[in-house]
């Protein structure tokens, strides 16, 4: 299929030069992008699809909750409302988006907002807040944020860096220019020194860019309200996998590890789940045999689940949720300062906020 699109490479090449010119247009001042008086975080990537931009988004959240005001800014894809929205702590995916929700969910003490221009939105939350993390907004130039971390999915690094339609990139790769921080994410843990210097020489940072390496870590299952579950999974076990996510596949390679017994339930990244699709999963569940089975989704997927129409029967089911961070391979202080740094002294030399 990959070949396939190659077919559209002409297109591409049309798509191509519209962005590099938008592009231009914005760093040459034709295009306004706007600067704020406070700091300004954005993550994103140049590909469609994840890179891990929301577990990096709450890593941040993490490490700057405690001692900062801050507020998550998303533009709510897949919701059905429109404009500046904040999330309340019955907000669902609908209302702000899959990813907000699960923001809100799980820091329910942060300020969650969502608004298609983040000029507006950031026009709203500035006041009350003294940071603001951008998710997914690394195209989104209308913004020109303090400091733009860049992630990069370590299994697509040898993929050819063809922009849309025949490719996966939002942009040409040299737009890698204007990030601060750039991440190679959903490493191996067991990343060598060689590998790690060959990745460094291919994406080839400039001299004010730092990179990092970062690694899924798997946490422990969950029942759909967030409280521990001690549910084991081993050899014996049935694992029936449902996602809407863009790429499941280390997801899928990690539950493997454990059991090879895997029934997976894959749909598109944001799918918005129906009653025909859960209905189909609790009859295949209801029909397998085996002793030992259970339903696994992700975090994100688990707020789609959560919509009135479906909460009936999705109670009825045994469904685990199976929550990711991420740990950085090497120097992860050195990123944690960094990124309080820049916050710190911004606040210092705008003492108003």
């Amino acid at each position: 299929m990959k070949y396939l699109r190659l077919l559209l490479f002409p297109f591409s090449l049309i798509y191509g030069l519209i962005v590099v010119i938008r592009n231009f247009f914005y760093d040459a001042g034709l295009f306004k992008s706007r600067q704020f008086d406070l700091p300004v975080i954005a993550v994103g990537n140049l590909e469609v699809g994840g890179a891990g931009k929301s577990p990096m988004t709450e890593y941040l959240i993490r490490l700057l909750k405690n001692d900062f005001k801050l507020a998550t800014l998303s533009r709510g894809y897949g919701r059905e409302t429109k404009g500046y929205q904040t999330a309340t702590a019955t907000a669902t995916a609908t209302t702000i988006g899959d990813e907000p929700a699960q923001f809100k969910h799980k820091f329910p003490d942060i300020t969650v907002a969502v608004c298609e221009k983040r000029v507006d939105g950031i026009e709203q939350l500035k006041n009350d807040h003294d940071l603001i993390i951008l998710d997914d907004a690394y195209q989104h130039r209308a913004v020109k944020p303090g400091l733009s971390v860049l992630l990069f999915d370590y299994n697509k690094l040898d993929d050819l860096h063809l922009v849309l339609p025949a490719g996966n990139y939002r942009e040409p790769f040299f737009g890698k220019w204007r990030a601060g921080i750039i991440i190679i994410s959903k490493c191996p843990a067991d990343l060598s020194q060689d590998q790690l210097e060959k990745i460094v020489n291919d994406i080839a940072p400039q001299p004010y860019q730092q990179m990092f390496f970062t690694t899924i870590n798997y946490l422990g299952l969950q029942d759909m309200a967030g409280n521990a579950n001690e549910t084991t999974i081993d050899t014996d076990t049935t694992v029936f996998l449902l996602t809407g996510i863009a790429n499941a596949q280390p997801l899928v390679n990690h539950i493997k590890k454990q059991t090879l017994h895997v029934i997976h339930h894959n749909y598109p990244d944001h799918h918005r789940f129906s009653l025909k699709n859960i209905t189909k999963l609790a009859d295949e569940f209801a029909a397998c045999a085996s002793q030992k089975k259970v339903i696994i989704t992700t975090e994100k997927d688990a707020q789609r689940l959560g919509e009135q129409e479906l909460l009936p029967l999705v109670k009825q089911l045994p469904v685990l949720v199976l929550p990711i961070g991420i740990s950085f391979l090497r120097h992860g202080q050195e990123f944690n300062e960094i990124v309080t740094e820049y916050v710190r002294k911004y606040r210092e030399h705008h003492p108003i906020h």
